[in-house]
Order: structure tokens, then sequence, then C-alpha cells
């Protein structure tokens, strides 16, 4: 077993197969921890999900949680400790990035609002569960924002997306000085594009508003524009948390870390 032998990670919107929930849980199954796969629903696809995870070595438990939800998000931390006995890290990596649209023509209620409500107010319910059980328990521990690029730079098409994400580093500051003194660290990691599901939405409406003919071509630029040459992976996400979980990063908190391949310097 590794470092995380017998430590718990939650990690929400982890349900999806080669989302970067799952890619970040895969990593910390490797390396001994229990994992706790949650999302909107556990379906079929999450189920398969935490399959994956046991043929790992990896104890799993499933728990429904639908984070734009604080009682949710409240029973979510509280399975987890009924499941393991503790929460040790907890990854806000729930979102919602499909709903491209200008930003004149976004519709507030089911666009704005839900954009918000989830990647915003539902990091913000999962921080507080999370730490409260932490706190409660006494021995510290590693909150995680999974922001993105969007949290540093602006992008066309994506107004609650690129606010959610800018105010998920502003939340990730908050909570990292006011959590400090109970030994719990409060970071965020900003990854460049990732093709997963989510990902490959954003392929496909943005490959047709730049002009490109097809989406390889598309992605072909975004290779090209990039320092290391390739848009990110899951892995990429993965090994930051994994590092931010550890001892090594027991004095870095409040971070908004790019893992971008250079593409993002600030």
């Amino acid at each position: 077993m590794g470092d995380f032998a017998g430590k718990t990670i939650v990690v929400t919107g982890s349900g999806k197969e080669k989302g970067l929930g799952q890619g970040i849980l895969q990593a910390f199954a490797d390396q001994g921890a229990n994992c706790v796969v949650s999302d909107l629903v556990i379906d079929a696809e999450a189920e398969g999900v935490a399959e994956e995870l046991r043929g790992r070595g990896a104890q799993v438990a499933t728990i429904p949680c639908d984070v734009s939800e604080a009682d949710q998000c409240v029973a979510l931390v509280a399975g987890a400790v009924d499941a393991f006995g503790a929460v040790d890290v907890f990854v806000n990596n729930a979102g919602i990035g499909f709903k491209m649209k200008p930003l004149l023509d976004v519709d507030t209620a089911s666009e704005w609002d839900q954009v918000i409500a989830v990647n915003l107010s539902g990091a913000f319910y999962g921080t507080q569960a999370a730490a409260r059980a932490m706190v409660e328990r006494g021995q510290g521990g590693r909150i995680i924002n999974i922001a993105s690029q969007a949290a540093k730079t602006g992008f066309p098409h994506l107004p609650a997306y690129v606010s959610s994400k800018h105010g998920m580093v502003g939340l990730t500051r908050a909570s990292a000085v006011e959590l400090g003194a109970h030994g719990i660290t409060v970071n965020a990691v900003c990854p460049n594009h990732v093709t997963t599901g989510l990902g490959a939405m954003q392929n496909e409406y943005f490959s047709k508003l730049l002009g490109f003919e097809t989406v390889e071509d598309y992605l072909a630029n975004m290779s090209a524009k990039n320092p290391m040459g390739r848009p990110g992976l899951p892995s990429d996400t993965a090994a930051a948390c994994l590092w931010l979980a550890s001892d090594a990063a027991f004095y870095v908190t409040g971070e908004a870390l790019n893992v971008s391949g250079g593409e993002e310097m600030h």
C-alpha cells in the first residue's frame, strides 16, 4: 500500500467514466486510499467507476449527492464517515461546463443560476461539510477545489463558468485563512482543457465557433499552442491532487495551482 493507506478520499462528481473525478480517485486508490464515488445519481456508469477502483484494491463506497443542496453535502460527508470512520481528503470536483452561450443570450435561471449553484455554491457546501467533520475529528485534513484555467483567464461564451471558477479561487483563499488553525489545508487545482465527457462537448462547440473544419483540427491547434505540446489529461490533475494531499504539501494552502503544461502561468 502507499502513502494514503487507510485514509479516505471523497470526490464529488466522480461517477463518470474517463472524467477528472475518476482519474483523481484512481490515483488515490493506487496509493491505498479508501474511495468514495459520488455523483448526482449512482447509476450503472458510477457503479462501473466504483468496480474499477475495487479492481485496484481499494475499499469503495458510492454515495449520491446533488452538491447544489447543502443538506446533501452534509449527508455525503456523514455517509463517508459512516463507511470509513473519517474524511481525510475532500475534493470539490462536481461542475457544469457545458452551457456555452454568448453573454447577452444567457438565461438567468436555467443557465447562470444553475452553473453558480453547482460550481461555486456546491464547492462552498462541500467545503463546509467536510471541514466541520475534520475539525470535529481534530486531525486536520485536505480540501482540494478543482477550478480551471478559466479561474485565471476569461473565455468567450462561458460567462457563468468563468465567474464560478474565479469565485472558487476566492473560496479557496478565504477557507484556507480560517481552517489553517485546524491543520486543514485548502487549495485549488487549475487544469487547462481536458477532453473528458464535458470537455468533448466544449470541443464540438468551440471548434465550430472558432471556424475549424473538424474537432481534430481544433485540438491540433490547441496542442500546437501549448508549451508541452498537448492538452491536459485527468492523470495530470490527479498527480497535483496527490501532492497537495500529501504530508509534503502541509505548508501549502490557499494556492491556485496551474496544471496546464505552461499554457497558464499566473
